[in-house]
């Protein structure tokens, strides 16, 4: 921290903090991360995705999402593609409709950076 006074017998001291000694997260995996986070960052979507890994038989059926969360089917549509295109859920056609599931795998890599840990100081060197 650095302060001045009226006198010049304060000196200030800059101190440069060394970084981490790991190695960065590579851009590809920090880039699906992202999209994992992105999709997650939606209220609707992380009630539908707790709502089908919650389901008893591990999937739900289209049919049912739209009532369960108060949700239209347009929006439910929307949605489930955000997470799709993160990977976050698979779709099953049985006929006329759609059974979505959670893949427990695509959550892995979130499990990990969520459990990171380092050191914590008081803000000093």
């Amino acid at each position: 921290m650095s302060s001045l006074h009226r006198d010049s017998s304060y000196v200030a001291v800059d101190v440069c903090c060394p970084g981490a000694s790991c190695e960065l997260l590579p851009v590809d995996d920090a880039d699906t991360l992202a999209g994992v986070f992105k999709a997650l960052a939606d209220p609707t979507r992380i009630r539908l995705l707790q709502y089908l890994a919650q389901s008893d038989a591990g999937t739900a059926c289209a049919c049912h999402l739209p009532e369960a969360l108060g949700i239209s089917q347009p929006t439910l549509s929307f949605h489930m593609h955000k997470l799709h295109a993160a990977g976050l859920v698979v779709r099953e056609k049985r006929g006329r409709w759609v059974h979505w599931s959670v893949r427990p795998e695509a959550l892995e890599g979130v499990r990990a950076y969520l459990a990171l840990s380092g050191p914590v100081e008081s803000g000093r060197c």
